[in-house]
Order: structure tokens, then sequence, then C-alpha cells
């Protein structure tokens, strides 16, 4: 599965307007099947730290992500250039529809970014929302 990530600030226009990211948090994500339990995770981790040299070992955990009602886009382009693509969806299209954010920013990155060329990477833009009525 693709690598995820959300993201957060205090102030959402670091990601459109400021695009300050000393001011952004994240969280890397990866999807895993349903079937996988706590023994399998501690297996794994087990195997990675025989190994050494792993850092934040001890921050990995298995989360359940419910995010519900989302909106969505796929942003063409490098990383750098999502703000007017998140700037419309947060200032126009989610107030337009009688929407409002709520949680995290969420991307789903679709291209591997270490062999793919900035202008061709492929990332999903996800809001979660709930209606305002």
């Amino acid at each position: 599965m693709p690598l995820e990530a959300l993201w957060w600030a205090d102030d959402m226009a670091a990601f459109t307007t400021a695009r300050d990211k000393s001011q952004w948090d994240w969280r890397a994500l990866i999807l895993v099947p349903d079937w996988l339990t706590d023994e399998h995770v501690a297996e794994a981790r087990a195997a990675v730290a025989a190994k050494g040299g792993v850092l934040l070992l001890d921050s990995l955990r298995v989360e359940t992500l419910e995010e519900g009602l989302s909106v969505q886009t796929l942003h063409l382009g490098s990383y750098d250039d999502e703000a007017p693509v998140l700037e419309e969806l947060h200032e126009e299209f989610i107030p337009a529809n009688g929407l409002r954010m709520t949680g995290r920013h969420h991307e789903i990155y679709l291209s591997d970014a270490r062999r793919t060329a900035p202008e061709k990477l492929r990332t999903i833009l996800r809001q979660p929302v709930e209606r305002v009525d």
C-alpha cells in the first residue's frame, strides 16, 4: 500500500497562504490488513529491532482511522505546489457545499518520490468534513 500521512497545524493557513512548514505536525501511516494482530506487530518490531539502527521503532503502533465524510482531490505535481489546490478546497469548495473541516488533513502518496519527477507526483489530498446544516 502507498505511504500516507496526516498533517495538521494550529492554523490551517500554514498549509495554504503561509506555507510555513515549521508550523506543521505530521504522522506517517501505512495501511495494514485487518487480519494482522498485535502479536504480528510485536514479532515484526522484534525482528526489526534485532537488525538494529531503527529510529523511533518504539513509536510504531496500530490504530484505526475513521475519517467519515471527506472531500478529496488528486493533485498532480510537486508537494510544494499543493497550496493553491488546498486553498480552493478549504476556502471555496468546502464552504460552498455546506461543509466544515474536521479532523486532520490526509495525504496518500501514489507516486514514489524517490523515483518520480516532482512535476509527475500524484497525491490524493483528503480533508475530513461535516455538514454545517
